[in-house]
């Protein structure tokens, strides 16, 4: 996966522009599926980020749990967050996953962002 991503730049998961729709989620995957996991997943993320209107789309390992994965996505609009859902990539992966992979437990919550802080603790520390 780090091949594939290395071309990105540091700004393209700027974090600071506003999002108006927000969406965390997680899988947990059964062992023997995992790669087939990440197959899907990663198409997916890199077309993702090419949207106009994604600020972020990012999969990453859990470091405890080699099987869990978790997805963060920020949309500057609804308009972008349903382009992407109904993107052609996105719709492949999403079969590709109901149909071969078995899910072991899956969250998802899509946030509607009304104002953003920047989160920053590194000056509770002196």
């Amino acid at each position: 996966m780090k091949k594939i991503l290395q071309n990105r730049t540091s700004t393209s998961h700027d974090k600071t522009q506003p999002t108006t729709i927000t969406v965390s989620a997680y899988y947990r995957v059964h062992p023997t599926d995992r790669q087939t996991f990440i197959d899907a997943v990663i198409p997916e993320m890199i077309a993702a980020n090419q949207l106009e209107g994604c600020i972020y789309y990012a999969f990453s390992q859990d470091l405890t749990d080699e099987n869990t994965f978790h997805l963060l996505e920020g949309w500057a609009d609804e308009e972008a967050y349903e382009r992407h859902e109904n993107s052609e990539t996105f719709l492949t992966a999403l079969s590709t996953v109901v149909k071969n992979v078995e899910i072991l437990d899956r969250q998802g919550v899509r946030y509607a962002i009304s104002k953003i802080h920047i989160d920053d603790p590194r000056d509770k520390v002196s």
